[in-house]
């Protein structure tokens, strides 16, 4: 699966609602931010334990909104001795100053302290369950779209891991005609400098024996090959595989520069070159993937 995605999800129940907008994106663990009103803070731990069920990697936003619409009753009531001290202490201003006027009801209703609002006590139940109902929505559209973004990505990199295939095989079948063309070249080059002078066999052998040596790359191409076999099985294997797909990748990086290091070889060369920039794109593909 992708780990960019979005999904809305609502319910209503006894006059509540409660509406949540979910957000994924790529992140190196599971990181979960939520953004919810104080009537359901209760609900918090219970919510993230939720997702974390069905998303296993990336940054989650998410915004929970919730309305209630009942028609209960809200009491409200005065704090009297409270009312009366900023009275006393407005009246008292007044006259300080002298100040031909009396405290006005509107400048006491003002002060929140005065007046004491009694809400009826929420179904922590119904709201749970309201919440759960609203979340699973989102999470089956946001898993939905991970999903389909992620097939494209699995194909793509099935795609480029082909290609790779494809230059590694050029580049083993270029590095069989390498020594030969290296033997060639320095057989002539020394008949030139000893001008027909007799080339000592035996040293030219022992010299074409250590190029060829040193630039043998079978264990890199059979490595190379073995990573991008692992590649697509864990592709195939589904699951959270971003990391391991990471681990992969980095080793298939580590095979082709030594390959690179090794040959001498313009054509082979820019094989490597290729390589490398084809696996610099599936990199980048990896980190989005969960």
């Amino acid at each position: 699966m992708s780990m960019t995605g979005f999904g809305t999800g609502k319910a209503e129940g006894n006059n509540r609602e409660i509406t949540i907008e979910l957000k994924t994106v790529n992140n190196r663990y599971l990181d979960i931010n939520l953004r919810m009103p104080r009537a359901l803070s209760v609900l918090e731990e219970s919510l993230r334990k939720r997702i974390q069920q069905k998303i296993a990697r990336g940054r989650v936003e998410v915004y929970i909104s919730y309305q209630n619409n009942s028609q209960e009753q809200v009491s409200v009531s005065v704090n009297e001795p409270v009312a009366e001290a900023y009275y006393k202490a407005l009246t008292a201003l007044a006259g300080k100053f002298q100040l031909d006027m009396k405290p006005d009801l509107g400048v006491l209703a003002d002060i929140d302290d005065i007046f004491i609002v009694e809400k009826p006590e929420e179904d922590e139940e119904l709201l749970k369950e309201l919440l759960f109902s609203a979340l699973d929505e989102a999470l089956n559209a946001v898993i939905k779209m991970r999903k389909q973004e992620g097939s494209f990505l699995a194909e793509d990199l099935k795609q480029r891991s082909l290609r790779i295939e494809n230059m590694v095989k050029q580049i083993e079948q270029r590095s069989s005609v390498v020594v030969e063309e290296y033997r060639q070249k320095l057989e002539q080059r020394l008949k030139e400098m000893l001008n027909n002078t007799e080339l000592d066999e035996a040293r030219f052998q022992a010299e074409v024996v250590y190029f060829a040596d040193r630039s043998n790359i079978t264990e890199e191409i059979v490595r190379i090959r073995s990573h991008l076999d692992q590649l697509r099985q864990t592709l195939e294997s589904g699951g959270s595989i971003g990391r391991k797909l990471d681990f992969i990748v980095q080793e298939l990086n580590r095979e082709t520069n030594t390959i690179g290091s090794k040959s001498s070889d313009v054509i082979i060369a820019n094989y490597v070159v290729e390589i490398k920039s084809e696996l610099e794109k599936i990199r980048e593909q990896v980190q989005n993937i969960e």
